[in-house]
């Protein structure tokens, strides 16, 4: 298999240029037109920042994290994702985070995991968190991060949704993203939370675009299968016709299956 190809998604979609650049006018258009606090500060890095958008002050606080393969894209080109789920009467946080190579993706880890303590303090409710491609993995990762050693209870995170996530990085030791993210076999299997140990038990989903290559359908498969061995509610689903990019923001819909889907993990059907 050539994992360079596998792990390719602007070569797969030749038209992702015009998809991100839809992403970016809408996600503008979407904070023009609704009340929000943008850049709060969680941490102490230029982008360690998130733009909250309120709805209703009950439930649980969405955190939404955007995906670029840990080294591109900003919050900026999601704000638009918070419009589904407001539309319900979630809160949504859509964080941006430092990017690689000028930290490794054990920092990005380390500093979502202080957005996630920073929204427990300030709003006192748990989390649904969520993202996209990198934010995908990221959600896996704060779902499955012992908040008892963080002096907090393991419900912090009440459940999760990954869309097209990455769970597994040792495939990514050999493909030219590694320039950037510079991972070695040791730090690719600490980045990686379908290797760790489970401490929570809650509800997590998988989703993926039915139109994505064979390696990140299998790694979100993977993460089901795994957390579903571990008794966990851990559900897989593909979204027909999508590809790594069209099933970037369909969360903007409220009537998409993902944003019910969203909604169920947070209680509120």
């Amino acid at each position: 298999m050539n994992l360079a190809a596998e792990y390719n998604n602007r070569a797969l979609v030749p038209e992702h240029a015009a998809i991100i650049a839809r992403w970016q006018q809408d996600a503008r258009a979407w904070r023009d037109a609704t009340p929000h606090e943008p850049d709060i500060a969680y941490g102490a890095r230029p982008r360690s920042r998130f733009d909250f958008f309120p709805a209703s002050g009950q439930g649980p606080v969405v955190l939404f994290i955007h995906g670029g393969y840990w080294r591109s894209l900003d919050k900026a080109h999601f704000s638009h994702v918070a419009r589904g789920p407001t539309a319900h009467g979630l809160d949504v946080a859509v964080a941006g985070y430092s990017l690689c190579p000028e930290v490794g993706i054990l920092d990005i880890i380390d500093e979502l995991r202080q957005c996630c303590l920073f929204l427990r303090q300030r709003f006192g409710r748990p989390l649904l968190v969520t993202g996209h491609s990198a934010g995908g993995h990221l959600a896996a990762a704060m779902a499955a991060t012992d908040w008892q050693a963080y002096g907090q209870p393991p419900g912090l995170v009440l459940s999760g949704l990954s869309i097209s996530g990455l769970f597994d990085l040792r495939p990514l030791i050999a493909t030219p993203i590694n320039d950037d993210l510079r991972l070695s076999a040791a730090t690719a299997v600490a980045a990686s939370p379908l290797l760790w140990p489970m401490p929570n038990v809650l509800s997590f989903d998988s989703w993926v675009g039915a139109r994505e290559s064979r390696e990140f359908l299998r790694q979100a498969r993977s993460l089901a299968a795994a957390w579903q061995g571990l008794g966990l509610d851990c559900r897989y689903a593909e979204v027909a016709e999508a590809n790594h990019f069209t099933i970037g923001d369909r969360l903007c819909q409220p009537d998409h299956p993902m944003t019910l889907r969203l909604l169920a993990l947070a209680g509120k059907s």
